[in-house]
């Protein structure tokens, strides 16, 4: 069997050899057409890859931060809100609990570097307290060692591997504080998250100038002791993980490179189209001569692979370049929105190089899908019919409308469908997004057909002006199929484009106004907590201070019907200079004044994300733990907090120091009213000394409003840099699109105009007609996309930011941003078309007149 089967073998791999390269040198011939495939792979793969490892860094910077203290440990506090120290490690200790010391703080380098220290006692560290290690249990696999290496002299200060790239040191060195103080030498701990320095606690505790204060003692899971009376516990996972609290930014970067994914795909498929049609005549004869259709298919599949290698794996390495350019912006937005710290370095696991190339190699799979059913499909004779009739035309539109319409009923269904919290979820809401703009770009070339139709019916008379402009509209239905892709391309690009940057416009107006309503003292003050008492004393005597608003903060769980959850605690004093500035959204009867008063009379304010998490309204009653037990009042009112991940509860300052034993916090100082340059400079150089009457207490830290306003500021303009350059980036790849798309068909477009030209009309009046051609339809197509990018900026704001963040933001439009958006598609449109129209001026008479007996 295998000496007969070889000799029939060995002639169909030469068959199908000669095939495949046949097929291939179609791109030899048309080396645009490869450059628009290769091309379109390429900027698809790069920023779909390159959005996917900022978001696999910044997962493995959560992972390292979530593990770096055990979930099943418990904190221990004092009931009094008095800070611990070693007397109080000694106590519960004898007591017999298995209590460990914890120090945590912040330290700035003497290169204005501030990074996180954490101070552990080793030989107390419960096991598996520390990332997995203690003096009783060491992973195997810690670059770091044994926590025991941190009590030999001279210590250790371990620290990640982005840290220490970061900090552009290495091993065994030795950092200097801002105090000139000298830290213990630098071990890498790779289990450790980015930006955090681990010691032991007594050179974390003279670093942070502590003395015998800690922050915390930990307590080892299942010790049987009871808690004397003087202390509570703090469960250590009752807040959410920074990658829960992450999870709706990651979401919106991967819908955006989603988004480029699907619009670098619209270049491959329009590419392949053209491609198998200037291909007909050469399949047919491939048929002609024996080549099974089977086999041909499988060639035809075999170069798609070969393209999709050829484009994807540089454009994922250039993904990586996009992504090491704008992960220094993510992490300080993500630092400054939800304090999760994540490494300026890209951090990548094995699975994000196979998930990128099957994400990318899938969707040109998807792309060739098309052309490889009409090769299966068709027989010789039909495989030379190049053009396809009217009828069939008219075919297609119809099931491109009716298949536009179901994708819109859907997203309409998505919209519609009843959920608990009244909207959509986040993938819901994303999923309602996809369908609505997936739905608008199928419909959008049955609606410029239709168009294009009527303006043609609708001109007047014979002249010949009027029969060049019918010949335009004619010929420019001719080339619709051929740039329905560039279309929906350009389509999508604007409406994202539209949507986004009405969503970020809207936000920054709202977040501003917000941040004028909120900051109303001229300067907030942060005393120590030991010498917080006597720092209120003495402001209050103060000529200069009008109104001093002290504010605290704490932790608790919400008592409700479905169980508890974690909120956040806040004391606010309510004066008249807050309260007249301080935006409510909705309270009791409509009356803000009623609601301050009840605030002061033992009621609760609620922000908005709780609001909406769990229904309560105002008049509704709510229950929280407290130290002395379950705490139940009524919600005055609900107030917008932009920017908070969590729900939160406010009450009075003095209810949330009795009820809650919440330490001290800050203070507002609002100055008084015509205090002159020389005296507020007195005061702010007073409020930077040590207070005598505090005794050793350090001074507190003073900052002012101006500060506050412009570090905001930076944080939003950091936050939506990336968004910025993704929207951008997915326009460039839409006019790219379009210039592909002009570029390949650019012999075939001189080949109708040739017979123009030798009709006597003028190479100026050609170039004319093209650019108006391209011009109005690129015009048409963003008349389209304004109400498109409104509805997705209504979606983004009304809809998928209540479910990422639980707030919402109220609906802006910019219509200076609609003209913009006008102009630059008939812009990309014009530079597209301006090599191809620079070919057509520049080609030869004698080329043109090939042209046109070819024609």
């Amino acid at each position: 069997m295998t000496e007969r089967g070889a000799p029939r073998l060995v002639p169909h791999l030469a068959m199908a050899r000669t095939a495949l390269v046949t097929l291939l040198s179609h791109y030899r011939r048309h080396p645009g057409q490869l450059a628009m495939l290769l091309v379109g792979l390429w900027v698809a793969s790069a920023l779909w890859s390159g959005v996917q490892a900022i978001n696999a860094s910044a997962r493995d910077s959560y992972a390292r931060a979530e593990a770096l203290l055990s979930p099943s440990l418990e904190r221990i506090e004092r009931r009094d809100g008095a800070p611990l120290s070693y007397a109080d490690f000694t106590t519960l200790r004898r007591a017999g609990l298995a209590v460990s010391p914890l120090v945590e703080g912040t330290i700035e380098l003497n290169d204005g570097q501030r990074l996180n220290v954490l101070g552990i006692e080793p030989l107390s560290l419960p096991v598996g307290g520390i990332g997995g290690a203690s003096s009783e249990g060491v992973s195997e696999n810690r670059s770091g060692g044994s926590p025991i290496g941190l009590l030999q002299p001279p210590g250790q200060t371990r620290l990640a591997p982005e840290t220490l790239a970061t900090l552009d040191a290495s091993p065994g060195e030795r950092l200097v504080g801002a105090g000139g103080e000298r830290l213990p030498p630098l071990v890498i701990d790779a289990q450790l998250p980015p930006g955090t320095l681990m010691m032991d606690i007594a050179c974390a505790t003279d670093l942070l100038e502590r003395g015998t204060r800690i922050d915390t003692l930990l307590l080892a899971p299942g010790t049987q002791a009871a808690l004397p009376a003087a202390y509570r516990p703090i469960p250590a996972a009752q807040g959410l993980s920074p990658g829960q609290l992450t999870e709706s930014f990651h979401l919106n970067l991967t819908a955006m490179g989603l988004l480029a994914l699907v619009v670098g795909l619209l270049i491959v498929h329009a590419a392949l189209g053209l491609a198998l049609e200037q291909r007909l005549g050469l399949l047919r004869t491939l048929r002609a001569l024996g080549v099974p259709g089977r086999t041909l298919v499988g060639l035809l599949a075999i170069e798609l692979v070969l393209l999709g290698l050829a484009g994807t794996l540089p454009g994922i390495l250039a993904g990586l370049w996009l992504a090491s350019v704008l992960l220094p912006d993510v992490a300080a937005s993500l630092e400054a929105l939800f304090s999760a710290s994540v490494g300026a370095s890209l951090s990548l696991p094995w699975h994000f190089w196979a998930g990128s190339l099957a994400i990318t190699l899938g969707g040109l799979a998807t792309a060739g899908l098309g052309m490889l059913w009409r090769t299966a499909r068709l027989d010789i004779l039909a495989l030379g019919h190049a053009q396809p009739s009217r009828a069939n035309s008219r075919r297609r539109y119809r099931r491109q409308a009716g298949l536009a319409a179901l994708t819109w009923l859907a997203a309409l269904g998505l919209w519609l469908w009843p959920t608990p919290a009244g909207t959509p979820s986040l993938i819901a809401g994303f999923a309602m997004v996809a369908l609505a703009l997936a739905g608008s770009a199928l419909g959008l070339p049955v609606l410029l057909g239709a168009a294009l139709e009527g303006l043609k019916r609708c001109l007047p008379g014979n002249s010949p002006r009027t029969a060049l402009i019918r010949w335009a509209l004619a010929d420019l239905q001719l080339q619709l199929p051929r740039l329905q892709l560039a279309m929906m391309a350009l389509l999508l690009a604007l409406a994202t484009n539209l949507g986004v940057a009405g969503m970020v416009g809207g936000f920054r107006l709202t977040f501003l106004d917000w941040l004028d309503q909120r900051l109303v003292a001229d300067l907030y003050l942060r005393p120590p907590p030991a010498a917080y008492d006597s720092w209120r004393d003495w402001l209050e005597t103060r000529p200069e201070i009008a109104t001093l608003l002290e504010r605290r903060e704490t932790d608790t769980r919400l008592i409700g019907a479905e169980g508890e959850r974690p909120v956040a605690l806040q004391g606010i004093t309510p004066a008249p200079a807050l309260t007249a500035s301080w935006p409510l959204l909705a309270t009791l009867n409509a009356d803000r004044a009623a609601a301050w008063q009840s605030l002061r009379e033992g009621a609760a304010l609620i922000n908005e994300q709780l609001a909406i998490a769990t229904g309560l309204a105002p008049g509704d009653m709510l229950t929280l733990a407290s130290p002395s037990g379950p705490f139940t009042t009524q919600v005055a009112g609900i107030y917008p907090d932009y920017g908070n991940p969590r729900g939160e509860v406010t009450l009075t300052v003095e209810r949330l120091s009795q009820r809650f034993a919440a330490k001290p916090g800050s203070m507002g100082l609002v100055l008084t009213p015509g205090l002159s340059a020389a005296d507020e400079a007195a005061l702010r150089q007073r409020l930077t000394r040590p207070l005598p009457e505090a005794g050793e207490a350090p001074a507190p830290s003073l900052i002012d409003q101006r500060s506050l306003h412009r570090q905001a500021r930076q944080v939003f303009e950091r936050t939506f840099a990336v968004t910025r350059a993704l929207t951008g980036l997915t326009l460039g790849v839409a006019a790219l699109a379009l210039f592909t798309g002009l570029l390949a068909q650019a012999r075939e477009r001189r080949a109708r105009l040739a017979p123009l030209w030798a009709l006597g009309l003028a190479r100026t009046t050609l170039l004319g007609v093209t650019l108006a051609q391209l011009g109005g339809l690129a015009l048409a197509t963003a008349l389209l996309a304004l109400p498109l990018g409104v509805a997705l900026n209504w979606a983004l704001v009304a809809e998928i930011n209540v479910a990422a963040f639980g707030w919402r933001l109220p609906l802006h439009v910019f219509p200076a941003a609609w003209v913009q958006a006008l102009g630059l598609a008939v812009l990309v449109a014009l530079l597209a078309a301006a090599l191809p129209a620079w070919r057509l001026w520049r080609a030869p008479p004698r080329q043109l007149l090939e042209e046109f007996s070819a024609s």
